[in-house]
This record gives C-alpha cells, sequence and structure tokens, in this order.
C-alpha cells in the first residue's frame, strides 16, 4: 500500500517529454523531472534513451497519470492501477501522480454509452463525489507501492448546486484518506479567471501540510477565458499565486511543466530561474508540518486541528475494512447519482446531447469546442498521414463532423481508424484518388476487409438513440 510517510524533497524540476529531451539534459540545476506515465514503457530496459540517461546520474522521476479518472463514478480500473504501479518500480519513483478528475462516463446505469472525455473534466464539490472519491482514492492507495499525490483540475465550466469551496473539498479529502496533494498554481489562476474562485481563500483553506510538490505552467486569455495551454510562457499572476503558496509554506518541489509549442532551451531557463526567484523571495509565514500515515499523531503531540485529522483517518480506514451494509448503499447510492451527473455533462460535451440543467451553455460551447479541437489534434499527432492525405482543410472539416457525432470510446488510435472509417462512409474523402489512399490507410492498419457499409452509421444512430432516451 502507498502512504504518505516522509515528505521527499524534490527541488526544482521540469516536465520531460521527448521533444526537449537534450535540452533537458544539458539544464542546469534540474533536480528532478515528471513523466507522463502512460507515455512510457514499464519496462526499465525500453525507457527512453534521454530519461535512461537522466535515472543513471541520480534524476529522480515521478511518474504523472492522465487517464485514471479517479473522480469517476466507478472504482478505479485494476488495470490502469497495475500499469500505474509498473511504472513507479520500473522508474524507482519516490510517488506518483494524478489527477482529481473525471475522463469517461456512461455506461450502466445511466442509459448513455459509455464515452471517453479525451480531457480531464472537473469532478462536482459535492458530499455525493467527496464520498465516492474517497473511497476510490483509498482503492487506489492500496494497489499503489508508493504515495499518491492528486492534483487540482483547471476547468471552464462550474457545476451547480456545489456543496464546498475547492479548499474545503481538498482538505477533507486528505483529512478522510491521507493522500498527498499536488498543487498546480497555474490551475488556480484559471480557476480564478474562468469561475471567479479566489486563489488566497483556497490556499489558506488547503492541508499544506500534505502537500507533494507544485506545478507551474503557462497559458493564455481569450475573451474573457484562460486557457490553461501548456504551451505558453507562465505569466506573472501564475507566478503571483505560487508566490502566495510560497508565504503560507515551503513546497518540497516546484516542476515547470511545458506539453507544446516548446521554445527554445534558455527560455525555458529563464522560466525556471523566474520560478526559483519567486521561492527565494518570498519567505513562508508559518511553520512546515510533516505529513504522516493516516491515523497516527506527530511526534511530540499534535498541533492545531491534527488529532482531528488522526481520528478522523483512522475511522475511514476501519469503515473501509469493516463497512457496515448501509453505509455501502449509501455510497452505492451516490455512485449512481454520480454517474448520471457526470454523464449527462459528458454527453453535453461530446455527444451532441442537451446542457444539463444549471449549467453556463456559453462556457458548455467553450469546452465542447477545445474538446473537439485536442481530440482533433491528438488524432493528427497519432496519425499524420490523415491529414496529409486528405488535405488540412478537408481534416479539420471531416473531423469537426466526425466528432460532433461520435464519441471518443476506445483511445486515439482507435478514433483515428474510425473517422477514416466515417470518412469513407459518408463520402467525405473527396477525389476518387484520395478516396482510395484513405481506403488503403485503413486496411493496412485495421482489417482485411474494407470498412463494412455503415459501420460507423450503424454506431453513430445507436449513439444519437441512446442520448436520446436519456434526455
Amino acid at each position: 500500500m502507498g502512504t504518505t510517510g516522509t515528505r521527499v524533497r524534490l527541488g526544482t524540476g521540469i516536465g520531460w517529454r521527448p521533444e526537449i529531451a537534450d535540452g533537458i539534459a544539458a539544464l542546469p540545476g534540474i533536480d528532478w523531472v515528471e513523466v507522463v506515465a502512460e507515455n512510457v514503457c514499464p519496462d526499465p530496459d525500453h525507457l527512453p534513451d534521454g530519461l535512461r540517461r537522466l535515472r543513471e546520474r541520480g534524476t529522480t522521476v515521478v511518474p504523472h497519470g492522465v487517464s485514471l479518472g479517479i473522480g469517476g463514478a466507478e472504482l478505479p480500473d485494476p488495470a490502469r492501477l497495475s500499469a500505474l504501479a509498473e511504472r513507479a518500480e520500473a522508474l524507482d519513483a519516490p510517488l506518483v501522480t494524478e489527477h482529481i478528475a473525471f475522463v469517461r462516463a456512461g455506461g450502466p446505469p445511466t442509459g448513455v454509452p459509455r464515452m471517453e472525455a479525451g480531457h480531464l473534466l472537473p469532478v462536482p464539490r459535492t458530499r455525493d463525489a467527496l464520498d465516492v472519491l474517497c473511497e476510490n482514492v483509498r482503492v487506489a492507495q492500496e494497489a499503489l507501492p508508493v504515495p499518491l499525490a492528486l492534483e487540482n483540475i483547471a476547468a471552464l465550466v462550474a457545476w451547480p448546486g456545489e456543496e464546498l469551496s475547492e479548499g474545503a473539498f481538498l482538505a477533507e479529502l486528505v483529512e478522510r484518506t491521507g493522500v498527498r496533494l499536488l498543487i498546480d498554481v497555474a490551475n488556480l489562476h484559471t480557476n480564478h479567471v474562468n469561475r471567479g474562485e479566489d486563489p488566497c481563500a483556497a490556499l489558506d483553506e488547503l492541508p499544506l501540510d500534505a502537500l507533494a510538490y507544485v506545478h507551474v505552467a503557462g497559458g493564455f486569455e481569450r475573451d474573457g477565458v484562460w486557457h490553461d495551454s501548456h504551451g505558453h510562457p507562465v505569466t506573472r499572476p501564475v507566478l503571483d499565486v505560487l508566490a502566495q503558496l510560497r508565504a503560507r509554506t515551503e513546497p518540497p518541489g516546484v516542476l515547470l511543466e511545458r506539453d507544446e509549442n516548446f521554445p527554445p532551451v534558455s527560455e525555458l531557463a529563464e522560466e525556471l530561474e523566474s520560478i526559483r526567484s519567486v521561492l527565494q523571495d518570498t519567505a513562508p509565514a508559518r511553520e512546515l508540518r510533516e505529513p504522516r500515515e493516516p491515523g497516527t499523531l506527530p511526534a511530540g503531540g499534535a498541533g492545531p486541528g491534527e488529532e482531528r485529522r488522526g481520528r478522523a483517518t483512522a475511522s475511514a480506514a476501519t469503515e473501509t475494512r469493516q463497512r457496515p451494509a448501509q453505509a455501502q448503499d449509501r455510497l452505492a447510492q451516490a455512485r449512481e447519482r454520480l454517474a448520471r451527473a457526470e454523464a449527462g455533462l459528458l454527453a453535453a460535451l461530446v455527444a451532441d446531447a442537451p446542457a444539463p440543467e444549471g449549467f453556463d451553455r456559453e462556457r458548455l460551447d467553450v469546452q465542447r469546442r477545445a474538446l473537439a479541437a485536442k481530440r482533433r489534434d491528438v488524432v493528427a499527432k497519432v496519425a499524420p498521414e490523415l491529414p496529409s492525405i486528405l488535405g488540412e482543410k478537408t481534416f479539420r472539416s471531416a473531423f469537426a463532423a466526425y466528432a460532433r457525432t461520435v464519441p471518443l470510446t476506445g483511445g486515439y488510435r482507435r478514433d483515428a481508424l474510425d473517422f477514416a472509417a466515417y470518412t469513407l462512409d459518408e463520402g467525405a474523402a473527396g477525389g476518387r484518388r484520395t478516396h482510395g489512399r484513405l481506403r488503403t490507410w485503413w486496411l493496412e492498419r485495421s482489417a482485411p476487409e474494407p470498412p463494412p457499409g455503415g459501420r460507423v452509421r450503424r454506431m453513430l444512430h445507436l449513439t444519437r438513440e441512446r442520448v436520446r432516451m436519456h434526455r
């Protein structure tokens, strides 16, 4: 079981990406790196050369998961947990991290097909969602060989009827499970712009003694909406939030994230230096407390709130082992309510369903377009032949039509194949030569037979009917 244990001092790090592997190796003062867990083979002998060289020189590597969906209504997938555990062991990581988010929804008992978001979506800050999340976290902790830390996410939309602030939600999560926190200050700024939430108020409520490390990332604002792009320089407002956090505690580690539009290494070095300057120039106003095992008290007695937290986490652990039937029923009902809520939101975003009551329809439309654009761009990245065959303009318009009607259900490589089949079915490939090239591409990667006539049309019709019945 992965437990909180002793706080690991990580220092200053950067997100490792293959595109900047050589540059990262040359950057001075890099104490550690974070790697997307799903992009790394669990076999240590098959690590990317750049990552292997960093490990050989003693650089700490932390796997950062993006697909577990621990905030979803279902229990965490054992296969995904096993994969995350394998990567932690392969990298000799001191901890693993994931997001407080849901990434898929639908299926029984929601009445709509199972769908993937292809993105991290916010869980409602309700008692139902918190109860489900706490149980999911405890299951994950049991399956992982090292401590787990969870990240707050950025969001374009806000759930109606939320019962807790972000800080209070995270504080109770830590109190009940002992999980660590990965605080993304860029996400706090994003939620400030997009949802009117005060970063300082959130920081004041957070149990910063559970802090594992901090993310810093860039973004941009357009039409009053902040886009957490991870593809732009870190802005002053984000650094200001980092300074506010630093004034409250000393982070064990701080990491610069950059996922695309990679600048010259010199610019990354400048951003890292800006982060170091904030950490050096701001002194914490209160003493940092070390995290503990759930249900234990610190040496020398309990500080403010410590005894209460110890009792709560011990009680939660006992409840997990000996949950009475009544509590199990309550949790099952909470899971069902959360499942329907998350499926309704996801269907509105990816399956052309109406907006659930209480949501801001304009913001939902912004999120829907952002999800479709991200999905298109990732498909173009995993299958670059498609925009080459169709031409950029045709690819974009054909994919827009496809994404409006066919939800993501099986990962992006499957999505690329289904898009090609859809385009062939709809006769949207253009001329005969382009149609032939696309058909050949599909055959080489999918099956010995051509796409069965209307296969995707039938899938599309079934999806539409199920979503319509759910309305």
